[in-house]
């Protein structure tokens, strides 16, 4: 019996086997579909942005410098920064309206220091899958393609994922299997939200006259279409969502659709590959019942705008992963799994609100109109694309974990110590961070006693932004704040609350 299924093998389902691996967990993975390859992934339609959380991620688990080479992208992770940080560059967009980094403030958003994640890049799903199987497999994870759950039972000591006459059996079973979750179905997950507006449309296709249409997002009277590459069209019709992926589309019925948004007489001579998608917005009412767990599309769906699914999705891995590995191992104190739904459904939730806000704005009518006029003139201003950019870019992102501290709960900032080691160095093995800047060293005997749970590190900052101690989750979460002289029964409260009791 492994101790963990996990049925789905994208990059939320790869992302969280990596996190378990990572932590020494007896992990399989099951994916209903043949094999890993699809044209759907690669260029031009795979294409996704990661948002700097998301990235961040990647850095933190030593990933990065793989990922950007996989994807295309030619900055070095591991250079040294500057003193000062280098300027943002594309930031994103709300309902089509490109943000203008320039007009971001940097230095309002809180504790951000310079490092090597510090911006989304764009990548393509077909890089991700990739890089996240190969990382897998080298941390004993195994795959298994091909295979569809078409039954779930559990019980207070296991579940068992049943596909054709094979049951799998484990401690614990994750549904990271998409939107049209079987696992959700099968272990009875409630899904409420609300329906769709539109239907949207993601194609490589030959066009004739493909001068008619401008680059970039354009919002019309009629939708939304946008042309990021030749032949690479998305559009959204507003339909209330009349067809849906029960339909393949034809050339007719999409030059239709694209002749009526764009407001042109566009031709297209082939159509290549086509999704559709919508922007339906629904979310369970929790992560967990009983011994199975859901994250990514299975727990939450919405409309693609911005690549806000993929990103959640591995915010909710990096949550999960840890936190169900110490539960594995028999590590975790209390209600650590329960925090899981705690933290991370509330980020769902406002995701799911975001998208919604997008849709109202791009309504071909005179209220999305009024929306747009208004969300124009606030991006137009210094602090309306601050505040954009921290949403779209995970930084607002801040759990309760019962501090009045502004750091506590929010990702920690890439700390470094004098000698040149990184917050995001130390965070590479999965394990929890104390970082002592205190002169006296006084909280080195105490974190010694979470050894394999926690790394301790001591000394200078070259940038300590007035903290004495941090202690940092292995999600790169800050759970504790100590000031110059940090209080060593303060600390290890907090690292008993979050790694329970300390080894003998």
């Amino acid at each position: 019996m492994h101790d963990v299924v996990i049925v789905g093998a994208g990059p939320v389902g790869l992302f969280l086997a990596c996190e378990l691996g990572l932590a020494g967990c007896s992990v399989l993975v099951l994916e209903r579909e043949p094999e890993p390859h699809s044209p759907f992934k690669a260029k031009p339609l795979g294409m996704r942005g990661l948002s700097a959380a998301s990235v961040e991620a990647f850095y933190r688990r030593g990933m990065l410098h793989q990922l950007l080479t996989a994807s295309g992208v030619h900055d070095d992770p591991d250079a040294d920064p500057d003193a000062h940080e280098p300027p943002l560059r594309g930031v994103g967009h709300f309902a089509g309206m490109v943000l203008d980094p320039a007009l971001v403030d940097v230095a309002a958003l809180p504790y951000r220091l310079p490092g090597p994640a510090m911006e989304g890049k764009l990548t393509y799903l077909e890089a991700v899958e990739t890089l996240l199987s190969e990382q897998a497999s080298r941390l004993g994870v195994e795959i298994r393609y091909g295979v569809t759950v078409s039954a779930l039972s559990q019980n207070d000591e296991s579940a068992v994922a049943q596909a054709g006459e094979h049951a799998y059996a484990a401690r614990w079973v994750v549904g990271c299997d998409g939107g049209r979750s079987a696992v959700r179905g099968l272990a009875g997950f409630e899904f409420v939200g609300t329906e769709p507006q539109f239907t949207g449309y993601t194609m490589h296709a030959t066009v004739a006259d493909s001068e008619k249409l401008r680059s970039g997002f354009n919002l019309t009277p009629r939708g939304m279409y946008l042309q990021l590459l030749e032949g690479h069209i998305g559009m959204m019709d507003f339909d209330g969502g009349a067809f849906d992926r029960s339909r393949q589309p034809t050339r007719d019925h999409l030059q239709a659709v694209l002749r009526r948004v764009s407001g042109t007489d566009v031709t297209l001579n082939d159509v290549h590959l086509v999704s559709s998608f919508t922007d339906r917005a629904m979310q369970t009412t929790t992560y967990r019942r009983g011994r199975v767990l859901l994250a990514g599309d299975a727990a939450h769906i919405h409309s693609p705008l911005g690549g806000q699914g993929l990103n959640t999705g591995i915010g909710d891995a990096m949550n999960l992963g840890w936190k169900l590995a110490a539960t594995v191992h028999g590590d975790a104190p209390d209600g650590l799994l329960d925090t899981y739904t705690r933290e991370r459904h509330p980020v769902g939730a406002a995701v799911l609100d975001w998208s919604r806000a997008q849709v109202a704005a791009m309504r071909p009518d005179p209220h999305g109109q009024a929306v747009q006029g208004v969300v124009r003139d606030l991006i137009g201003t210094r602090d309306g694309t601050t505040y954009m950019f921290e949403r779209l870019s995970g930084s607002s992102i801040r759990y309760d974990l019962g501090s009045e501290h502004p750091l506590v709960g929010r990702s920690a900032p890439d700390l470094r110590l004098e000698n040149g080691t990184r917050l995001g160095d130390l965070l590479q093995d999965g394990w929890g961070v104390a970082l002592d800047f205190s002169t006296d060293r006084c909280l080195g005997d105490s974190a010694r006693g979470w050894e394999g749970r926690m790394r301790y590190a001591a000394g200078p900052a070259r940038n300590d932004l007035g903290l004495g101690a941090v202690l940092v989750r292995p999600d790169g979460v800050v759970a504790w704040v100590g000031d110059r002289t940090p209080d060593r029964e303060a600390f290890e409260r907090a690292a008993g609350h979050w790694f329970g009791g300390p080894e003998s």
